[in-house]
């Protein structure tokens, strides 16, 4: 007897037409990805009557959701339906992308190719995504996805989905950072999470939600970077408003991914001793909205 092994597996999705419909005969599209934790979650409803043994007589299942985290390293292309997702817009014909209100819904398979079994989940939404961009390591990203419900399956929804692009992953050291305007050689990690706060909307006589709520486009992140002088300690305390910007380059294609804030605000400044090398001041900062942009954050792709 075959057990499923992780080597064997596959993810694919398909944009879905509205909130939990698959396309009939889906074109699905391989997504590459490092790991991912997508799981039905099962609330449990237990029953509270006291007996005279101690011993319980009721638990049932009650509402149930799609949630879990694909982590990926972010390369050109492969994760624009996600980021649109993220970003609850859609990339302009300049390649432009920025925080917009029309949600965007995701069907997704997980396949376990050995033993021909697939988890079919629809109406998943990207609730928060986040990047890690530092030395020797590709861009890792995570989706954290929340969606509606999952089937089990014998049967893909297209055996034969679209491949992917076969990009090369970004990088740290291939792109360049900007702080204030000018260019920064010190910044020794930069990470930044996107948070919509996605949530099912339970109601009476149904098991899964008919639609997802969502809060604000939250953008908070951390910079951390070499203590060589004053100047970014001094952005947060004299609370003066700054901007960042990243280029993330495709060494082989030459492709590149700018993710602007052009409004960003400094809400800390640590420089601990941690040992006998440099010193490292971290400045978690939060993107708020910039007039010029319309946005707190926004990705440019050439």
């Amino acid at each position: 007897m075959a057990f499923a092994q992780g080597s064997r597996s596959s993810l694919t999705y398909v944009v879905e037409s509205s909130f939990g419909a698959t396309p009939s005969a889906p074109s699905m599209i391989t997504l590459p990805y490092n790991t991912h934790s997508l799981s039905l979650v099962k609330q449990r409803v237990t029953g509270e009557e006291i007996q005279s043994d101690r011993i319980p007589r009721v638990d049932r299942h009650g509402n149930r959701n799609v949630a879990g985290d694909i982590t990926v390293e972010l390369r050109d292309t492969d994760y624009d339906d996600l980021l649109e997702s993220a970003f609850f817009n859609t990339f302009t014909s300049g390649g432009v992308l920025t925080v917009g209100t029309s949600q965007q819904f995701l069907t997704i398979e997980d396949g376990a190719e050995d033993i021909s079994e697939y988890r079919q989940m629809v109406g998943c939404g990207v609730s928060s995504m986040s990047v890690s961009i530092a030395p020797n390591q590709m861009v890792q990203t995570t989706f954290s996805i929340v969606g509606q419900d999952l089937t089990q399956s014998a049967t893909s929804l297209d055996s034969s989905p679209t491949a992917a692009s076969g990009g090369e992953p970004f990088d740290s050291y291939s792109g360049s950072i900007s702080e204030g305007g000018s260019s920064i050689a010190s910044v020794t990690a930069l990470d930044f999470t996107l948070t919509n706060s996605l949530a099912p909307t339970f109601t009476v006589g149904s098991s899964t939600t008919s639609q997802l709520e969502f809060g604000r486009a939250v953008v908070e992140g951390t910079v951390s970077a070499y203590y060589e002088d004053e100047s970014l300690l001094n952005k947060f305390l004299n609370e003066t408003s700054s901007s960042l910007q990243v280029v993330l380059d495709d060494p082989a294609s030459g492709s590149t991914y700018t993710f602007d804030f052009p409004n960003v605000k400094y809400n800390g400044a640590d420089v601990p001793v941690s040992d006998p090398q440099s010193r490292i001041i971290s400045l978690p900062f939060v993107a708020l909205y910039d007039a010029s942009d319309s946005t707190n954050i926004k990705l440019t792709k050439s």
